[in-house]
């Protein structure tokens, strides 16, 4: 018995087959955008996520880094930082200067293997009150934005007809998009400018005047609705109602009241719109207590047309009726507002009744004039009251009032954003908005306690 035992011992032993060591395959890594900006100084700039894996290994294991910068001026492999420990990281790259660089991202497995991949960088300059600055991505040119709850809002862009949703508070890309070209049946953008929100209900407005170089552009000539459902990073849109004869409205009551303001000749081939004597509307705001009465207010002309002029709202009286149905616009009278020589850029109100103007210059030097905001009651005849002057050395015009807050409160805060589209964010020479990739385009927001 012990022989046979001992034969069999043998057996096995005999087929026992010796460990070997385990086979890892080749790491691979993803970024979720190729392309990246940043800000020199930034306070929670936008990052990418990073995805890895390796067969054979758990993703926990391995490591994410920057092993090369083709100009480390502007970013250097240590100024990357890759957090998170499982299959998706995220990564942040803190800006040393203005400009490109791209940055190799190597994913370091077990077995010693490794796998990169290219993030193509861009930083721009230093702004000041950096933490107080945020970047929307994606779009350059913004022009308009309305807050839809839950620290989100919806902003326009004059470029295009897309708008896009952001969260408030972060640098990012937008949450979500909507294109409403087809609905609008136009195939060029209709250059919006303003907006202002009742209830669930969203109204925009095209510029309404000639493009830069004199000419007559049907688009512009738009007045449009959205719906608004769910809030925060569930908003939704749905396309409303559109109207296209604002313009034509404008003129013909201006004819009938001895050309008072000069609309016909502000519209007239050959007329840029951004002049003294223009034709350009950027702000729409309704009057208090009412949901159709709106106040359209006017970047050019001045009232009159000379510097030192007054600042122009025009009151629809059936706004809510022009959307719904197609009614001719019916105006009341000019309110002509003294802005220090400045014209309407934005105006916004609140809950209570309390409007903010962002006032600005009619002409299209954005990055030079002066800006300020003024505080009103929404009454004509009533003069509004400077609040702020903002500051100017920094790319990119404010265009826009996210909302406006408690403006009795000690302390209040308002946040704007800029069209920074003519803006030369990257030191290149290129205007943000003729940027090769969306990525790098990006508009600045940013708070100011009021005066």
């Amino acid at each position: 018995m012990a022989g046979a035992a001992g034969a069999a011992a043998l057996v096995f032993a005999a087929t026992v087959v010796p460990a070997h060591a385990v086979a890892y395959g080749t790491p691979t890594i993803s970024l979720s955008a190729a392309y990246l900006s940043g800000s020199v100084g930034g306070v929670g700039d936008q990052t990418v996520d990073v995805t890895v894996g390796q067969s054979g290994a758990d993703a926990s294991a391995l490591t994410v880094s920057a092993s090369a910068s083709s100009k480390a001026s502007v970013a250097g492999t240590g100024d990357v930082t890759a957090t998170g420990a499982g299959a998706v990281r995220r990564l942040a790259v803190t800006a040393r200067g203005r400009g490109y660089t791209d940055l190799t991202i190597k994913v370091t497995g077990l077995g010693g293997k490794t796998a990169t991949t290219t993030l193509s960088y861009a930083a721009s300059a230093a702004v000041q009150n950096p933490a107080d600055a945020r970047y929307f991505s994606g779009a350059s040119d913004s022009s308009a934005a309305v807050d839809v709850g839950g620290g989100y809002a919806v902003v326009a862009d004059d470029e295009n007809n897309v708008l896009r949703l952001y969260d408030r508070s972060r640098s990012g890309a937008p949450v979500r998009t909507w294109d409403f070209s087809g609905q609008l049946g136009v195939t060029k953008e209709v250059d919006i400018e303003g907006a202002t929100r009742i209830g669930d209900t969203i109204y925009w407005t095209g510029s309404l005047g000639n493009n830069k170089d004199g000419e007559y552009k049907a688009p512009r000539n738009t007045v449009f609705t959205t719906t608004v459902s769910g809030s925060g990073p569930g908003t939704q849109l749905a396309y409303g109602r559109a109207y296209k004869r604002l313009r034509d409205d404008l003129v013909a009551w201006d004819a009938a009241n001895g050309n008072r303001y000069g609309f016909a000749a502000g519209t007239a081939a050959g007329q840029a719109p951004k002049q003294i004597d223009g034709f350009n509307v950027e702000g729409l705001e309704f009057a208090p207590g009412s949901t159709s009465t709106a106040y359209v207010g006017f970047r050019a002309p001045l009232a009159p047309a000379v510097p030192g002029g007054k600042a122009l709202l025009v009151p629809v009286a059936n706004f809510d009726k022009v959307l719904a149905s197609g009614a001719a616009a019916v105006f009341g009278a000019g309110i002509e507002l003294d802005l220090g020589g400045l014209s309407v850029r934005d105006i916004r109100k609140n809950a209570a009744g309390q409007y903010l103007i962002l006032a600005g210059s009619w002409a299209a030097d954005d990055n030079s004039d002066p800006y300020a905001l003024y505080q009103w009651d929404g009454v004509p005849g009533h003069g509004p009251v400077k609040r702020l002057d903002l500051p100017t050395a920094d790319p990119g015009g404010w265009e826009a009032i996210v909302e406006v807050p408690d403006l009795s409160a000690a302390g209040a805060r308002v946040q704007l954003v800029t069209d920074s589209g003519s803006a030369d964010l990257y030191g290149d020479g290129v205007e943000a908005k003729d940027l090769t990739h969306a990525e790098w385009k990006k508009a600045r927001t940013a708070w100011f306690t009021l005066n």
